[in-house]
């Protein structure tokens, strides 16, 4: 009678011990059927209505929520930081510590940009602003070589105006400057960092730079967004490519001539074209 009651008590172990990777496997396959279904619906969604269509269920739905996770975090470990820029920026440059522009971001829709303020409000005898070289302090360049004036936009991906990787937000006078493949920098939402970030920041021309953006917005991959992640790292640390060859920032995008007819491009056609991994 024992022996029967420790061999029935073995079993109910045995099944309890089943339960969890089984129930654990029957998510996870839920799980994969839900993304692959939401990542169908979003393909043919976009395909309808002439959008960029994602290339896959990173891009069409796990990029998103990993945006969400990735900012909250970053709010959470650098609020001390955060919080002593600030402090550094109200002392040296006075208020406003924040500085906000409008930027055209996902299918150029405009939204606030945040970031710490690095330049003064110096103005000549008529009331305009000084150029960008005048106005930008020593503690400006020292934010910005540090990309810690950039910090204030993770609230943006937190709201969902922008993503951690992506095409940089440019100006909104900008949009109708782009030719036909450059406008599709804005079929994904902007980044805090790139791909023409990791490649030469204000070092590239114009043409380079926008050639990297849309071959980012070809072929997005977790893969390629990690890299991407880690090469921002090296480039801050090195502070490499703050300044364009000829100004303090980046000289103004006058345009390069129209292509009055905008291609869409699939992903495979992006792999063709050049990947990033």
């Amino acid at each position: 009678m024992d022996y029967v009651l420790g061999t029935r008590k073995q079993t109910v172990k045995n099944e309890r011990k089943l339960i969890f990777p089984v129930m654990a496997g029957i998510s996870a396959w839920i799980c994969i059927i839900c993304i692959r279904k939401e990542t169908q619906r979003k393909r043919m969604r976009a395909k309808s209505k002439g959008r960029h269509i994602p290339c896959g269920a990173y891009e069409a739905v796990l990029k998103r929520p990993m945006d969400i996770v990735f900012s909250t975090l970053a709010l959470g470990l650098l609020a001390p930081v955060m919080s002593f820029t600030a402090l550094a920026v109200k002392i040296k440059l006075g208020s406003p510590v924040i500085f906000t522009q409008e930027r055209p971001g996902l299918d150029g829709k405009v939204f606030r940009i945040m970031k710490f303020r690095t330049m003064t409000d110096a103005r000549d005898e008529n009331g305009k602003l000084l150029p960008d070289e005048y106005r930008l302090t020593s503690f400006g360049k020292l934010l910005r070589s540090t990309s810690l004036d950039e910090l204030p936009e993770l609230w943006n991906i937190l709201k969902g105006d922008m993503s951690v990787v992506g095409p940089r937000p440019l100006l909104v006078e900008y949009l109708e400057r782009y030719d036909g493949r450059q406008k599709h920098r804005h079929d994904v939402r902007p980044g805090l960092t790139g791909l023409a970030q990791v490649s030469g920041r204000n070092g590239l021309s114009w043409t380079e730079k926008f050639e990297d953006d849309v071959r980012y917005v070809e072929n997005i991959t977790f893969l390629g967004d990690i890299k991407i992640i880690l090469d921002t790292v090296k480039v801050v640390l090195r502070r490499e490519g703050i300044h364009s060859g000829t100004s303090e920032t980046m000289e103004a995008f006058t345009g390069n001539g129209a292509d009055p007819v905008g291609r869409q491009y699939p992903c495979h056609e992006g792999r063709r074209r050049g990947t990033v991994l």
